[in-house]
C-alpha cells in the first residue's frame, strides 16, 4: 500500500498545561487522502455528517475496506497521547480478530509508524525495498490499531492475522456501548511498548478505517474528532 506522509509544521495549540499539537474536527476531509488495498475493489466509503451541533466523519462498510490516512506527521516522543470521540450503529456476527476471515472492524483508529531505511537492517532493507518496487512508497514500519472489537475478548493487545507488525489494541468489546458516543484516551509509546516489547519509531501518521470485506457484513460508525497532544 502507498502512504504518502507529509510533514507537520503548525505551531501546536495549548490548551491548560496541555499542548494540542493537531485537533480534527471533521467539517471536510481535506486533510485526510484515501488507502486502498490490492485486491480489495469494494471501498468503504466515508463522509462529513451533521449530527446536532457536531460534525463528524460518518464511515460505512458493506463487503468493503479502504481506510483515511492523515496527510501530516508527528513525532510520538513530542506528542504521545491522542483522543477522540465515536460511535458505532452495529457490530458483526461473524467477527474474530485471530482469524483472516473474521479480521473485520466497525472502526479503527490507528497509528502508523514510518519506516526508516537509515535505521534499518538487512533483512528489513531487503523486504522494504521489494514492497517499494510493488507500491512506489516504503509501507509503514508497524502499526498500532485501535478498535472496537464485536465480541469480549480475553486480550486486550494481539497480533494481526495476516500482518506481524500489526497490533490489535481493543479498547471496546462487544455492544454494551453500541450507539452510543465513547470518548478515548491512549498513549502511544505505553501501548507500543506493551504491544511490540520495544520502542516506536519516532515519526508517524493517523489513519480510520471501517472494514468488512472479511466478514461480508455491513457496518456504520462515526468519529467526532481526533486530537493529538502531549
Amino acid at each position: 500500500m502507498v502512504f504518502i506522509l507529509l510533514v507537520l509544521v503548525a505551531a501546536p495549540v495549548r490548551a491548560g498545561d496541555e499542548k494540542i499539537l493537531l485537533r480534527e474536527d471533521f467539517r471536510d476531509l481535506e486533510n485526510w487522502r484515501p488507502l486502498y488495498f490490492p485486491k480489495i475493489p469494494k471501498h468503504s466509503v466515508y463522509t462529513v455528517e451533521t449530527q446536532g451541533d457536531r460534525h463528524c466523519l460518518r464511515a460505512a462498510s458493506s463487503g468493503s475496506a479502504s481506510g483515511l490516512v492523515y496527510k501530516k506527521e508527528f513525532n510520538v516522543y513530542d506528542y504521545p497521547r491522542i483522543r477522540w470521540r465515536w460511535k458505532v450503529d452495529n457490530l458483526y456476527r461473524n467477527w474474530d480478530g485471530r482469524t483472516k476471515q473474521g479480521d473485520d472492524y466497525p472502526i479503527r483508529v490507528y497509528i502508523l509508524f514510518k519506516y526508516d531505511p537509515e535505521r534499518a537492517g538487512l533483512v528489513d532493507k531487503i523486504r522494504y525495498n521489494a514492497a517499494k518496487l510493488i507500491y512506489g512508497e516504503y509501507p509503514p514500519h508497524s502499526t498500532l490499531n485501535y478498535v472496537w472489537a464485536s465480541k469480549p475478548y480475553p486480550e486486550r493487545i494481539f497480533t494481526n492475522p495476516y500482518v506481524d507488525q500489526a497490533k490489535m489494541v481493543l479498547l471496546e468489546q462487544g455492544d454494551t456501548k453500541v450507539g452510543t458516543w465513547v470518548s478515548e484516551e491512549v498513549n502511544v509509546i505505553e501501548d507500543y511498548e506493551r504491544a511490540f516489547g520495544t520502542k516506536p519509531p519516532p515519526t508517524a501518521s493517523l489513519a480510520i478505517m471501517n472494514d468488512s470485506d472479511n466478514t461480508g457484513e455491513s457496518a456504520v460508525s462515526y468519529v467526532e474528532f481526533i486530537e493529538v497532544y502531549r
